[in-house]
């Protein structure tokens, strides 16, 4: 080939785009595409997601317990977060051990009184002039006793989810261990300039989903350990996996309080007015202590979440993802605020130092 055929510009080719209108325009939709792209990708590994966030979750229960016994013992943090590991595996072991029999009993029970006390308050209805004839009566209490039914059997021994519980668990501890190096990790895959920004994000949402779930394991404690102690003083039956169902609903805000003191209701009435209306007492001053004492005091250190996103975000991801999407909805919608205030307060120049 000549050196004047080298040097000469060579013709535009049929996928090359001359006028800079057009290929502006074409850069703009490849973004387009692009972002459709990763939203159906997000969509396909939606659940694998939700793992690795409740792994997110579960690493910062751990590190809270961690830093709060730094606060008394001056250990290395490995050794503080094996002892907060060995605790709660301990409490697993002493709950399987010396409860699992009675629990498991008494869970046996449960649906049949629930039952029988739905059915009673039909019957009462009909006969004050409420026509209930065309309710499916066995199919509502069946679907309500469904989602009861399966954390009743979980209770009993019967652990449902397991493979996913596992690997809850196992991301939680890996990120617990070294949790600066992940985020080192995530922040070298970004921009040079966007950094730091990612670490004080990072740092202000570590601190936020620690002192929610504080008030979540808190309010679980208060919740399940006054309700089982108060209904076993009066003698109400199944007191033990009432508490324990309570304590364990108090995790889900704004819907775990309301099914945990329904059911508490109808067993209480299965013993008489009596025990019924002592039931309602019992759940009212619990809650209000919770409402009133425990809430506000967390909820001063972390992000002022409105109840009714808070609860729409649960019965969206209680639909795509069952109770696991539940549980993970309140430290869901408090990180994407954290992160939307960040972004919002940068770009109006507003950040804090």
């Amino acid at each position: 080939m000549s050196t004047s055929e080298e040097s000469r510009p060579r013709a535009p080719g049929p996928t090359d785009i001359r006028d800079e209108t057009v290929r502006s325009e074409a850069k703009k939709a490849a973004v387009w595409i692009g972002m459709a792209a990763l939203f159906a990708l997000v969509v396909l590994l939606a659940q694998p997601l939700l793992v690795i966030f409740g792994g997110i979750v579960f690493a910062a229960m751990i590190d809270g317990g961690a830093r709060l016994i730094g606060r008394v013992l001056p250990l290395p943090r490995t050794i503080r977060v094996v002892i907060v590991l060995l605790a709660a595996t301990a409490f697993l072991v002493w709950l399987v051990i010396f409860g699992g029999s009675q629990i498991a009993a008494q869970a046996g029970e449960f649906p049949a009184v629930v039952q029988a006390q739905v059915t009673r308050l039909l019957d009462l209805a009909r006969a004050h002039g409420v026509d209930a004839a065309h309710l499916d009566v066995r199919g509502l209490i069946d679907s309500a006793l469904g989602g009861v039914g399966s954390v009743t059997r979980w209770i009993g021994g019967v652990f449902g989810g397991l493979t996913t519980l596992f690997l809850i668990m196992i991301l939680g501890i890996y990120i617990a261990l070294e949790p600066a190096l992940y985020r080192r990790g995530v922040a070298w895959m970004l921009p040079r300039g966007e950094r730091d920004y990612f670490e004080e994000t990072a740092a202000r949402m570590s601190r936020s989903l620690r002192m929610l779930l504080f008030g979540r394991v808190l309010g679980m404690a208060v919740e399940g350990v006054a309700t089982g102690v108060l209904l076993a003083i009066y003698g109400v039956p199944m007191a033990a996996l009432l508490g324990l169902l309570t304590g364990l609903l108090a995790f889900l805000p704004n819907i775990g309080a309301p099914i945990s003191g329904t059911l508490m209701v109808l067993v209480g009435f299965s013993g008489g007015p009596d025990m019924g209306i002592y039931c309602i007492i019992v759940y009212l001053v619990v809650q209000t202590v919770d409402g009133n004492v425990i809430v506000p005091m967390v909820a001063k250190k972390t992000a002022d979440l409105a109840p009714a996103l808070v609860l729409g975000m649960q019965l969206i991801f209680g639909v795509l993802f069952g109770i696991l999407g539940l549980a993970l909805a309140d430290p869901f919608v408090a990180m994407v605020k954290i992160a939307l205030e960040r972004q919002s307060n940068r770009h109006h120049g507003d950040e804090a130092a």
